[in-house]
């Protein structure tokens, strides 16, 4: 990779930037909002009502509450570069930019491995900004990533609930975690990606996709083991490698 880009800039003067920065920013603005937004509409409809107990449906609520105003504060800061993203509010699953996105959760389970898997990838994505040359998105870090520690403890301790009950009840959170794995690998994006070393030269992000893909498969594996399970197979039903 060429010199990194290392100033500091302040949304009025992205508009004097190159074309290509303000396009990846633009983009990785779209993309994190559509993520933040995109898990609430996965899950609100069938699992706030379902929830076993009231301080479970409260825990669902102001979980997506948060990641409402996570889209909320990335939203405003793509306003103020010029970029719409009201019409991600009413977007289909199905054309969310990420795959983990589209689709439903209808399940307890679900829902917790989408909490200890998926929001897990999230903060990871959310840490490729700290100290980002778009100042703006450095400052609301600090937030935003605490909220979501807080999803992925809650996902991760009722994933290990249902891993500890044993029987059918772990057969059960084994298949869902064998589903998400993959999808939460993918998250990362293309390992071979010029975009990603394109985000590295702007000082947008950090690591390569797979620099942070490996230190998430060192974070969860040992985690996935910790609960009994079975490390699903790395490779299997990928869409990106």
């Amino acid at each position: 990779m060429d010199k990194p880009f290392t100033d500091k800039i302040e949304a009025p003067d992205v508009a004097k930037m190159s074309a290509e920065y303000q396009d990846l920013l633009k983009r990785i603005l779209a993309i994190q909002a559509d993520c933040e937004i995109g898990g609430p509409h996965l899950y609100v409809r069938n699992i706030l009502p379902t929830a076993p107990t009231k301080v479970d449906q409260l825990i669902v609520a102001r979980t997506a509450a948060e990641e409402a105003d996570h889209y909320r504060k990335v939203a405003r800061l793509a306003g103020e570069v010029g970029l719409d993203l009201s019409y991600i509010l009413s977007r289909p699953n199905q054309e969310r930019y990420v795959n983990a996105f589209r689709g439903t959760i209808t399940s307890w389970e679900a829902f917790a491995v989408f909490g200890f898997l998926i929001d897990r990838v999230g903060r990871y994505q959310l840490e490729e900004f700290i100290g980002c040359s778009f100042a703006p998105l450095d400052r609301i870090l600090p937030d935003v990533i605490v909220e979501e520690l807080a999803h992925i403890e809650y996902g991760q301790n009722k994933t290990a609930e249902f891993a500890a009950r044993g029987g059918e009840s772990q057969e059960k959170i084994q298949r869902v975690v064998n589903a998400w794995y993959p999808k939460a690998l993918d998250m990362f994006g293309n390992s071979t990606s010029r975009r990603s070393e394109r985000y590295r030269h702007w000082g947008i992000k950090r690591r390569t996709n797979t620099q942070a893909r490996e230190e998430y498969i060192r974070e969860v594996n040992p985690l996935i083991e910790a609960m009994g399970l079975t490390v699903p197979d790395p490779n299997a039903g990928r869409e990106f490698v």
